[in-house]
């Protein structure tokens, strides 16, 4: 057998079962930018403030983020957890 094939195939399961998004509405810095008082996007707004960023998008990017949330972990635990309040899922 083929061990790099195997070896890729593995990675690739692991990926897609593991939560990682490899592209969506929380990997669009545009989208991002908003919700962060800092160009760095180190510092996220205040719950209230994220929410009005959060309302202000359309319905589609919304549902984006929350499906994108759904079984995201890391780097955007902290996002999330807003997101998910927001969505109703918390």
């Amino acid at each position: 057998m083929n061990i790099k094939a195997i070896c890729l195939g593995a990675a690739i399961a692991l990926s897609s079962s593991g939560g990682i998004a490899l592209a969506g509405a929380l990997n669009e810095p545009d989208t991002m930018e908003p919700f962060f008082t800092d160009a760095s996007m180190k510092t996220m707004k205040p719950l209230e403030e994220f929410k009005v960023v959060f309302m202000a998008m359309p319905a589609e990017k919304r549902e984006q983020m929350k499906k994108e949330c759904a079984d995201m972990r890391q780097p955007f635990t902290a996002f999330c957890a807003n997101v998910n309040t927001l969505g109703g899922h918390n």
